[in-house]
């Protein structure tokens, strides 16, 4: 039997173009390479699973690739490209500072970068959440950063900019890794889904990207867990169900029962969802996220701001055109409100239906 590897490892880049959702840097470092301008130090920072340590690896791959190609990406061909994929190369070394943060482990590192590169032109050393290092590690590595020789290249990776120190921070050209957007998540899930024969909704991915919050490691984990959960047919209702997601329909019913000024049928909508086991601050982050997708489709120019279907966007236009900018404000006011007293209320409950009754006259509701 095939061990199975996950599709963060699988599918993860081996060239600057193949990159998600990142590509002010990948064009940097790579014009960095074709016009031989290549820093010393490099600080990659940004949210967990954007890409750091994978531009890392692909510029250090690259910088000793000695067949590049004219765009300036790796040939992977060559004999330091194929050590490299065999993780068997010795001139790029990893570092994880987590669980390698004292000042023994990186005196170790110094002694290193005195040794000159085997058959290859630079030396780099990727240090991984280099926040986790200790004060001492961090003095004990500054000269070093501060004067390496010229075959030694660094490149610090973290999610914590402001943990490092400013001595540091002003020895590294510095990169800021952005969230990937739910656009680039959906699209590279689909390639995936393609080369792998699953079979999907397009909506379905779109709440795993949702979910992965701009993380792409996150969003290929949860669609992983949803190939083994669906048998490789990942539908919307597969999704929301395995990820306790509240469907967005509810939300919908909810928004029109406020319209129609409907008391009965809100309660009796929010006792439907209390039974399906969420909690009422789930309910409230969502319904407030409803409102101001809503808000924002008053406005064409603001549509686009919607990371959702297409279909799902028509929906949000329609029930937009139900209500005025001012009572939406009002709305969001007051269940913003709502979920920020939740935690200190009594009766978590009442509390929330509270709120409900009040909305169930839009043209009355006003700010707590």
């Amino acid at each position: 039997m095939d061990n199975f590897i996950v599709s963060a490892r699988k599918y993860r880049p081996q060239n600057f173009s193949s990159v998600v959702g990142q590509e002010a840097i990948t064009t940097t470092l790579r014009n960095s390479i074709l016009k031989q301008q290549i820093g010393q130090a490099f600080l990659f920072c940004g949210p967990r699973g954007v890409g750091k340590t994978t531009c890392a690896r692909i510029f250090a791959k690259t910088i000793n690739c000695t067949n590049r190609t004219p765009e300036g990406e790796a040939c992977n061909e060559c004999e330091s490209c194929k050590s490299f994929q065999a993780s068997a190369s010795f001139n790029i070394f990893e570092l994880d500072a987590a669980s390698n943060n004292g000042v023994d482990q990186m005196r170790e590192l110094v002694d290193q970068v005195r040794i000159p590169p085997t058959n290859a032109k630079y030396k780099v050393y990727i240090i991984d959440e280099v926040h986790m290092l200790t004060q001492q590690a961090f003095n004990a590595f500054l000269k070093t950063l501060e004067e390496p020789p010229a075959y030694a290249k660094f490149i610090l990776a973290t999610t914590e900019k402001h943990k490092i120190l400013p001595t540091i921070l002003s020895r590294c050209q510095i990169f800021d890794f952005k969230r990937i957007t739910v656009d680039d998540i959906v699209n590279h899930l689909i390639k995936i889904a393609g080369e792998e024969n699953i079979n999907f909704e397009k909506k379905a991915l779109h709440i795993i990207a949702q979910k992965a919050d701009g993380g792409l490691r996150d969003a290929l984990s949860i669609f992983d867990q949803m190939v083994s959960f669906s048998d490789g047919n990942i539908t919307y209702s597969s999704v929301i169900d395995n990820l306790n997601i509240l469907d967005t329909d509810y939300y919908f019913r909810m928004i029109d029962n406020f319209v129609s000024d409907n008391v009965a049928d809100t309660l009796l909508l929010y006792n439907t969802i209390m039974e399906k086991g969420f909690e009422g601050s789930h309910f409230l982050e969502g319904l407030s996220e409803h409102i101001r997708n809503l808000c924002v489709c008053k406005n064409v120019i603001t549509i686009p701001l919607l990371s959702v279907t297409e279909d799902v966007k028509e929906l949000y236009s329609k029930q937009a055109n139900k209500l005025e900018m001012r009572q939406l404000v009002n709305l969001l006011t007051l269940f913003s409100d709502c979920e920020a007293k939740y935690k200190t209320a009594n009766n978590k409950r009442l509390h929330v239906e509270i709120a409900l009754m009040r909305a169930c006259n839009v043209n009355k509701v006003r700010q707590s």
